[in-house]
């Protein structure tokens, strides 16, 4: 007979479809409070925990300078394990039921602005050579369609269709969806196969983008890749896949793209996610507003 825990993970994978490293991050925060209540109170039991035991652990938590927003994705996880407990009738009421996450800072990400963009594609000029011809193709896929890098890495050969300039990718929750390919990076797509079929050897030939060595790209890789380059043209703090995700976002709505479409193209379930990015293009509205309305002048 599978335990709660068990069962929870499966759950998690088979019915609401998360992505193995959620699906870790969830249990590992229920592994943690279940050695937080054995090592304080005793209990191996958390089935049978009241709020005051997860209030403790949230003390502790913030004792040993957790942020607050680590904190709440840890209860997010809790909340979720005893909302399945109630679903499958193991227990009646959730310790959870009166918990209200901790405040925390609105952080507003900086996109890159369009000179920065034009200024790394500058540099790139005419890239040769495998690893050059695929990071320029990487960058720009990511500026062009806003792709999370999961699904970049994931990307399959077979869901390429440059015939029709479209792309499927694989998104959260196993949503797929289709991403056109601007006309643009048509001829940098069909580079990146020419000098990827001079490979000397493919282990991971299904996936589009791959390493020199013909392997899957690691999250991390691609990661440093995005930081390295626009390490060179911008001062930003943050220099990573989301952030040229904002980027692609953003830019779309300052210039004349309405809200629903790039919700569409960024693959989110409701308006309320895309409309994070709405931020900036209001400050570019109010510009236009500003420099245009004869009041003004």
């Amino acid at each position: 007979m599978k335990s709660n825990k068990e069962a929870f993970r499966d759950y998690l994978q088979l019915e609401k479809k998360y992505s193995p490293h959620t699906v870790n991050a969830y249990l590992n925060d229920i592994l943690f409070f279940e050695t937080f209540n054995k090592e304080h109170f005793e209990q191996e039991n958390i089935e049978q925990v009241n709020y005051s035991q997860i209030r403790s652990w949230i003390v502790s938590l913030v004792d040993d300078n957790i942020s607050n927003v680590s904190v709440n994705r840890k209860m997010s996880s809790l909340k979720a394990f005893y909302k399945f407990l109630l679903k499958t009738k193991q227990i009646e009421v959730s310790p959870m039921l009166k918990h209200k996450a901790l405040k925390t800072p609105k952080i507003v990400q900086i996109p890159f602005s369009e000179k920065e963009l034009a200024d790394l594609m500058q540099q790139f000029g005419n890239p040769s050579g495998f690893e050059e011809v695929r990071n320029k193709l990487i960058v720009d896929l990511f500026y062009t369609t806003g792709m999370r890098r999961a699904e970049l890495i994931s990307l399959m050969k077979y869901n390429v269709d440059l015939s029709s300039n479209v792309i499927k990718v694989l998104g959260k929750r196993n949503k797929e969806r289709i991403i056109p390919v601007l006309p643009i990076i048509i001829d940098q797509f069909n580079l990146y196969l020419q000098e990827r079929a001079l490979l000397e050897e493919i282990v991971d030939d299904d996936y589009f983008f791959i390493s020199a060595k013909g392997l899957k790209l690691s999250e991390s890789f691609v990661y440093r890749l995005i930081n390295s380059y626009f390490s060179k043209v911008s001062e930003k703090v943050k220099k990573s896949p989301h952030v040229l995700r904002h980027t692609f976002a953003t830019h779309l709505l300052n210039n004349g793209a309405d809200l629903n479409s790039v919700k569409e193209l960024l693959g989110h379930s409701s308006l309320a996610s895309t409309q994070v990015y709405t931020h900036n293009s209001l400050a570019e509205l109010k510009k236009v507003y500003g420099d245009a309305h004869p009041r003004n002048k």
